[in-house]
């Protein structure tokens, strides 16, 4: 079963936030919220995490997971930002936004786009999240927590807890988050391309 971790959404409790960390270092997936609705999440390399996630979801191999960053400075170690992209995506980051880029070198290869060698990245806003990142010091390997058969992504942790802690094991709670998934922006090509509209206004990307 999950542990269950209630932490404040405005001061994180520093050792929750390290309680979190371990069991995500020790090749844990958790459920954890964001400003874009809650997502499952477990360590870059972890590869039955993965599966794991997948598993959960009902997901096959061709859904990609996200890269969630802590800043521009984490996301320029996992994909190539020329100078025009980079003017975009700073404007839009801390934000409810995924955008696809070009992989580089430090992204495995599971988790790159079939064909492409892209990746999605992104950047939360929300305070407990920066400070489960800050603490990791590298991304969340991560996915919308949308269940089979739900049309909405789940936004309380309790309810979480009672429905997947047994295929977790770690739930945060922090109150309601957005109930919104990310705005996807692909910028693989020479021009951006809007592939999701969400939470995130798409007027400078248009």
């Amino acid at each position: 079963m999950a542990r269950y971790f209630d932490i404040h959404p405005a001061s994180p409790q520093r050792r929750a936030i390290a309680g979190v960390a371990e069991i995500v270092r020790a090749g844990g997936v958790i459920a954890y919220p964001t400003d874009s609705c809650y997502a499952l999440g477990c360590q870059l390399g972890n590869t039955e995490g993965m599966a794991r996630i997948r598993s959960i979801r009902h997901l096959d191999d061709r859904h990609h997971l996200t890269l969630v960053c802590q800043d521009f400075a984490q996301l320029g170690q996992f994909v190539h930002v020329d100078n025009t992209v980079f003017r975009a995506v700073k404007a839009a980051t801390p934000g409810s936004y995924t955008f696809i880029l070009p992989a580089t070198k430090e992204v495995p290869r599971r988790l790159q786009h079939r064909g492409k060698k892209t990746v999605g990245v992104r950047i939360p806003r929300h305070v407990v999240t920066q400070a489960l990142l800050a603490e990791l010091g590298e991304p969340l390997v991560s996915s919308t927590l949308l269940l089979p058969g739900q049309d909405e992504p789940m936004t309380q942790g309790w309810e979480i807890d009672a429905e997947i802690g047994h295929a977790v094991d770690a739930v945060i709670d922090s109150g309601d988050c957005g109930t919104e998934p990310t705005t996807v922006i692909d910028y693989s090509q020479d021009k951006p391309e809007i592939l999701r509209h969400g939470a995130g206004a798409t007027s400078a990307f248009e």
